[in-house]
Parts: structure tokens; sequence; C-alpha cells
């Protein structure tokens, strides 16, 4: 039997972000998004501030995702830049995607800087991918521009943000080999 540690790692080293071109149209149950939410509430959070807040889309809310994303891309975006390719993508990626989660930080700036916020945040989403990993469960986290203008379709308060997008889906990618370089190439040790 492996250790707790073995297991962790297998999963940690396992872990890739899967989008959603490779996603298959199979329901994740509501109790597997449940799994993997309550995950991200165990992330450290400096002053217990827990600055979490998650929306989760999906059914007949992703498609009202992706015509809000196509409708802020075509406002936001220079007639001389605009891609119809790109405008039609945003409908795409959420028709393809099970359930997108929107990763949302209520700030508390009276308490502690906003960057322990966002770092808070960023532990809470790889807490959801690990567990996502571990349950066979394809996840994706995008940042674009655009998620700068959700606040209204996301009803967030004005000390929130949206900071991303973590695309979900059963998939049928392939395994591939982690691109990192070696470890010893990033660290300083400092024992006298």
């Amino acid at each position: 039997m492996s250790s707790k540690a073995e297991i962790l790692s297998t999963i940690i080293k396992n872990r890739r972000s899967i989008f959603p071109e490779s996603y298959i149209q199979q329901e994740i149950p509501k109790s597997i998004i449940e799994e993997i939410l309550e995950s991200a509430n165990y992330a450290p959070t400096h002053k217990l501030t827990q600055p979490w807040r998650f929306t989760v889309i999906r059914k007949e809310g992703k498609a009202k995702l992706g015509a809000e994303l196509g409708r802020i891309y075509k406002e936001t975006v220079p007639a001389e830049k605009f891609l119809q390719k790109k405008y039609d993508s945003f409908g795409q990626k959420t028709s393809q995607a099970e359930v997108i989660v929107a990763i949302n930080i209520q700030f508390h700036e009276d308490k502690l800087p906003n960057w322990e916020e966002i770092a808070a945040v960023a532990c809470a989403v790889q807490n959801m991918a690990l567990t996502a990993e571990a349950l066979n469960v394809g996840g994706y986290w995008s940042s674009p521009p655009l998620i700068d203008h959700l606040g209204d379709f996301l009803g967030l308060a004005e000390n929130e943000k949206c900071y991303g997008l973590f695309y979900m889906g059963y998939h049928n990618a392939e395994a591939r080999e982690a691109n990192r370089t070696p470890m010893a190439d990033k660290v300083k040790w400092i024992e006298a």
C-alpha cells in the first residue's frame, strides 16, 4: 500500500491543465462538484479571512456566460482588432465544459494586503485542481482580461473581483509528461 505522501505526490505530479476541447459530454454529479469545492475551503488563509468565493455555472448558465463573454469582447475590443474566431470561441468553450466555476475574491483591505488574499485563493484553486485530478475530472484555470467585466453578471459585491474561470469536465485527454526543469536549479540553501 502506498503512503499518503506517495499518493499525494502522484496526484500532484499527474495534474495537468485539461482544456475544454478534450471534455466529453458526461455530467459531473453535483456531489463531485461540491467535493471539489469543499477542498478549496481548506486552503491556507491569513487571519482566516477565507477570501475565496465561487460561482458555479452549469446547464443553461453556460450559454449565458458564453453570450456575456462574447458581448464584453465585442464592446471592449476595437473594431479593427475584432476577430470573429475569438468571438465564437467563448460560446464554444463554455458549451464544451460541463461546469465552469468563477473564481472570485472577497477582499478584506482593512485586515491584510490584497496579495495575501490572491495567494490564498490561488491555494484554494490548487486544492480544487488536485481534487479534480484525484476524481478523474479535467480542470483548467482561464484568466482572460474579459473577467474584469464579469462583476455584474456574477453579482459580485464592491469588495469582490473575479480572478478567473475554472473549466471542468470528464475528458479523453492523453496523459502527458510534465514539462519542468530540475528543482535543484531553483533552490538555494543557507545552512551556516
